[in-house]
């Protein structure tokens, strides 16, 4: 019972490291992924010496003899038969491989060359419309400084042109009105996809017309409020100005009053007509 315990234990750790093997680089890769180049060699023969070369580094990225790594690049290591293993390939990795590989008398037995290119994964772009003055629409798509794409457009969700420069806009020749349009960025090994936009530019002279009579309009409303703020501070204080003097003149005609009615007053002033009214006295 053990055993078949044993034995299952093991066909399930053989299945689990099948699972998870390296696979076998190809001409294509995204950044990050891990991989093998194979080593052959004639007629099986199991080599004592072996050499790795990258063009790119211009040197030995592996070299291996009698049992023991002479010399080995960072990111790299060596399988059980010689064969180069990744662990995560980058930009730098890019380019031609070659291989050589010797027997015990020095003779050789196995040489090949392989070439790998590494692509950074698409970004998801945007598209942007530029409206021209005639109410034309340009449409451009936003990847960044991106120069490794190539850009499909679709109409519809059809696709109508391919442009392996990303720098270059869909012209307004082809862009129509109302019309979702979207493109999509991509490389051997990794693409994505815009959101659809729908162009309108029309009439954009109108537009630019309507925006210039808003402007117009609230600075005319502007300069009408000052004009009437100021207005209204003027009549303010007329009417200030007017009741300080109707407050004035009151208290005037209630003071002359008084006057009147004060009894010493009235008989000084009938002595003084008494003393005008007598003719004067002759000259002897």
């Amino acid at each position: 019972m053990g055993c078949q315990y044993n034995l299952l234990f093991l066909f399930l750790c053989g299945f689990a490291a099948l699972s998870v093997s390296t696979e076998t680089c190809g001409k294509d890769l995204l950044v990050g992924t891990s991989c093998i180049i194979k080593l052959t060699t004639e007629n099986k023969e199991k080599p004592s010496e072996i050499k790795w070369f990258h063009e790119t580094r211009n040197g030995y990225i592996l070299r291996w003899k009698g049992g023991t790594i002479r010399e080995i690049s960072e990111g790299v290591s060596m399988e059980e038969d010689g064969s180069l293993k990744f662990s995560s390939v980058s930009l730098k990795d890019m380019g031609k491989y070659t291989f050589s590989a010797f027997n015990d008398a020095g003779e050789e037995i196995g040489k090949g060359e392989v070439e790998i290119k590494v692509y950074e994964k698409a970004p998801k772009p945007a598209v942007k419309i530029i409206c021209t003055k005639n109410g034309n629409a340009t449409l451009t798509c936003d990847i960044g400084k991106r120069e490794d794409l190539t850009l499909s457009w679709y109409k519809e969700d059809k696709i109508i042109e391919n442009v392996k420069n990303p720098q270059v806009s869909l012209s307004s020749t082809e862009v129509q009105e109302n019309k979702p349009y979207s493109c999509e960025a991509h490389n051997p090994v990794s693409k994505g996809k815009s959101e659809s936009v729908t162009v309108s530019c029309s009439n954009p002279g109108l537009s630019n017309l309507i925006c210039i009579d808003i402007w117009v309009m609230v600075s005319i409303l502007a300069g009408g409020g000052a004009l009437l703020l100021l207005l209204i501070c003027v009549l303010i204080l007329c009417a200030y100005r007017s009741s300080r003097q109707r407050t004035k003149q009151q208290q005037d005609k209630k003071e002359f009053r008084l006057t009147e009615l004060t009894p010493g007053h009235t008989s000084t002033n009938n002595s003084e007509q008494t003393t005008r009214e007598q003719p004067a006295a002759p000259i002897l």
